[in-house]
């Protein structure tokens, strides 16, 4: 279990630091297993088992229903399972922590549409992620380090935004919101990436410009993608995972999971 301490007194107080750093040196970063959510009776996952190596890309596919979102709720502390376990690292027990916890501890989530501060500038959006203090104006008003200024230029560089970074985030297209989004997350750091249908809407330039990005964080980060155009996965996966119902149907490379039968029969061939 992750060390925890509580910041304030009483009743009802969440407010608690992780103070355990995830390890990254050896075994998975990421291990749930046999977890099981239902809601209303309606059974979202059913002892989903899945691992995560530190530094893997790993992308998830499945139709509709098949628990996908339901999955990364439950790594982000959004909803709670009714059983199984999630570990972030080899200590971190997620099911004791909250969202903004788990966040601390070092996993980023991107939902499918970009939240951006549109009226900044691509740039103060960065610096605004990065800020301990995250209300807009003491963010704005805080001086910048040298360092920080270094850090903010190599993100721009990873998400090939360094031309617009003195531009109104608004003025950007859909897929260059997205990846300042993708940016704002790499200020804080984190050791895994989920990215829920990142290139959903793109054009074709800017789909494959993302994928290049995200071959690129492999390694660095540990990342799982959550996609439905298969072109897209075909070009950036080594090992995708095919969920259905609420479990894992099939997992290996594009290739194994497209000429599996079941997978054929829930999802491609339809």
């Amino acid at each position: 279990m992750s060390a925890v301490h509580s910041t304030g007194a009483g009743e009802g107080i969440t407010d608690r630091i992780v103070t355990e750093e995830v390890d990254t040196l050896k075994g998975p970063i990421l291990y749930l297993e046999e977890i099981s959510v239902s809601f209303d009776g309606f059974k979202a996952l059913k002892k989903l088992t899945l691992t995560i190596e530190r530094g893997e890309l790993r992308c998830i596919i499945g139709p509709n229903g098949a628990g996908k979102t339901t999955m990364m709720d439950v790594i982000t502390g959004k909803t709670r399972p009714q059983s199984g376990t999630a570990f972030f690292g080899q200590t971190i027990d997620l099911t004791k922590l909250s969202e903004p916890e788990i966040a601390t501890a070092g996993i980023g989530r991107k939902f499918q549409k970009p939240t951006v501060y549109e009226k900044h500038t691509v740039f103060e959006n960065l610096e605004l992620a990065m800020k301990s203090d995250k209300s807009v104006f003491a963010s704005l008003k805080a001086k910048l380090s040298g360092e920080s200024r270094d850090r903010i230029g190599s993100v721009l560089q990873e998400i090939s935004l360094t031309d617009r970074a003195y531009e109104p985030a608004g003025l950007l297209s859909h897929g260059q919101k997205q990846w300042l989004e993708i940016g704002m997350l790499l200020m804080q750091e984190p050791k895994l990436l989920l990215l829920d249908e990142p290139v959903a809407g793109m054009t074709d330039e800017e789909t494959m410009k993302s994928a290049d990005l995200f071959l690129t964080l492999a390694g660095k980060y540990s990342v799982v993608v959550v996609e439905h155009d298969m072109d897209f996965v075909n070009k950036i996966a080594k090992t995708v995972t095919v969920l259905h119902e609420g479990s894992v149907l099939a997992e290996g490379t594009m290739d194994q999971v497209q000429n599996d039968e079941r997978v054929i029969e829930v999802y491609l061939g339809r």
